[in-house]
């Protein structure tokens, strides 16, 4: 599994990317967090992602998790922090509820963790019509789908934010996570009962102050509630991290130095 990690030795943080997102694609927000000190940042290529290979099994939320905690075993001395956004804030709630030991904190940035609905079947609705759009009409039409659904304001950013452009491997990318890790997400269930204890780890449901009264924010406001916690929020959007990787980073530095 390709790797990077990047800092100055201080307590690391993992970073889980989102949807396509390998290990580049928060490279921003590593600058900011890598160049205020105190972190060293890992980040990587999920399975089937960039210069990492699929291998035969099928993929899900657990083996994500699986491959996290075989990763976390070499790269880490104990207890890191976890940033997990969308997919990746699933991947970090599998991780602290089956490998607690290895999670300090955990930052979960809008999971579309469905089973803490009253009603799910309207957010599950709209998760396989993106599904849909991709196996009617390709990774373009799936993705306006899915935009939509994750209400991007493209306007909502810093004004140097770097924007990812198209490439051959993002294309390869989407194509991977509509094919296989959309699907895994929408059928992934929880074990929910270890994070509702009140002990190690910490797990901070968050949001974007822009998203929040969006349909995909209400799992994170649901999850919040069952922890008794506040949900926190970030500037932006869904993909905050990518548009305001600068306040999302100061606000990161927030959560973890609490």
């Amino acid at each position: 599994m390709y790797t990077s990690k990047q800092g100055d030795g201080g307590r690391m943080l993992v970073i889980i990317q989102p949807g396509d997102g390998d290990a580049d694609g928060s490279a921003a927000l590593v600058r900011e967090l890598v160049g205020g000190g105190g972190f060293t940042v890992l980040t990587y290529d999920r399975r089937g992602l960039s210069r990492s290979p699929a291998g035969d099994d099928p993929v899900t939320i657990e083996s994500h998790t699986d491959d996290l905690a075989l990763l976390l075993a070499t790269q880490a001395r104990g207890p890191v922090d976890v940033l997990g956004m969308s997919i990746g804030a699933l991947i970090g709630l599998d991780l602290a509820a089956r490998y607690p030991g290895l999670v300090r904190t955990l930052v979960a940035h809008e999971p579309p963790l469905t089973q803490v609905l009253d009603d799910p079947a309207p957010f599950v609705a709209r998760q396989e019509a993106v599904e849909e759009a991709f196996r009617a009409e390709g990774v373009q039409a799936a993705m306006r789908q899915f935009l939509a659904l994750t209400a991007l304001d493209p306007n909502d950013r810093e004004p140097d934010a770097e924007l990812p452009r198209p490439s051959p491997a993002r294309a390869a990318n989407l194509a991977f996570f509509l094919t296989h890790d959309a699907p895994a997400a929408r059928r992934f269930r929880l074990y929910l009962e270890p994070l509702l204890k009140g002990e190690p780890p910490v797990v901070i449901p968050a949001v974007g102050a822009s998203t929040k009264d969006s349909p995909h924010a209400a799992p994170a406001l649901a999850l919040a509630r069952l922890l008794g916690r506040e949900c926190a929020e970030f500037e932006g959007g869904h993909s905050g991290h990518v548009f305001r990787p600068r306040a999302f980073a100061a606000r990161l530095r927030e959560l973890l130095s609490a």
